[in-house]
């Protein structure tokens, strides 16, 4: 029987600059086999902002002063999509994905990354869908996750960043994903808004329950079994 596994490395909370380096030298292994099954990054960044492939002058609002004075650290990299945020609450996903064992679609790969989030989203009782034209999950016409990735020979990197307890106010920093008038939301406000007023503090294990039902939802979509990889142990080996 074929070996489907999904190493997961849990990062911690790491720069974007540190995360983009590992992302692109496990891409690198994943490609040349050194790497023989793929890997699922789960990381928290501290504030920043990236800048993706299509991103259309004026949709970065803030002046360099402001992003300074926010510690918001600014990066332009190759993944597809326009501007979008990171930070503290938020889960990052950085799937290392050779779709020459999967489906040759980078379309197809957009879309079973959002029926992941879709899936998670609905252990938490919230009901995430799409928006026609538009990649990432919605939550009644809020946006709740971005997606954008990027590939070389059908090996992906970059990936979805799941807003769980993120404070929403760094969107108004930009026109979030391109999109204007676009509402941001959260696992958190979403949950506090379904509890009609009731006095709930945030969970602290909320971030946690976001990755685990992430996590299973990938494996489930990919049809791949999740296996808990050191992270500290996976950065050695690729840095070797």
């Amino acid at each position: 029987m074929t070996d489907r596994r999904l190493l997961v490395a849990d990062l911690g909370t790491m720069p974007y600059a540190d995360a983009l380096a590992l992302q692109r030298e496990a891409a690198r292994a994943r490609l040349s086999g050194e790497l023989p099954h793929d890997l699922l990054l789960l990381v928290q960044h501290p504030p920043v902002i990236t800048l993706g492939r299509s991103t259309k002058d004026g949709n970065l609002l803030a002046t360099g002063e402001l992003l300074a004075a926010r510690g918001v650290e600014l990066f332009e990299v190759e993944r597809g999509g326009d501007v979008t945020f990171h930070g503290p609450g938020q889960l990052v996903g950085y799937p290392i994905v050779n779709l020459e064992q999967h489906t040759r679609d980078l379309h197809w790969y957009l879309r079973q990354l959002e029926e992941v989030l879709i899936q998670a989203l609905g252990a938490f009782g919230i009901t995430g869908g799409r928006t026609p034209g538009k990649t990432g999950v919605w939550v009644g016409g809020r946006k709740i996750a971005s997606i954008g990735v990027h590939a070389r020979q059908w090996v992906t990197w970059h990936g979805f960043a799941l807003n769980v307890s993120t404070d929403l106010s760094y969107f108004d920093l930009m026109v979030p994903c391109g999109i204007q008038d676009v509402v941001m939301t959260s696992v958190e406000r979403e949950l506090l808004d379904a509890a009609d007023g009731a006095c709930l503090a945030p969970s602290p294990a909320l971030w946690d329950d976001a990755r685990e039902r992430t996590v299973a939802a990938f494996g489930r979509q990919f049809t791949l079994t999740p296996e808990a990889t050191d992270a500290t142990a996976l950065v050695a080996s690729l840095s070797s």
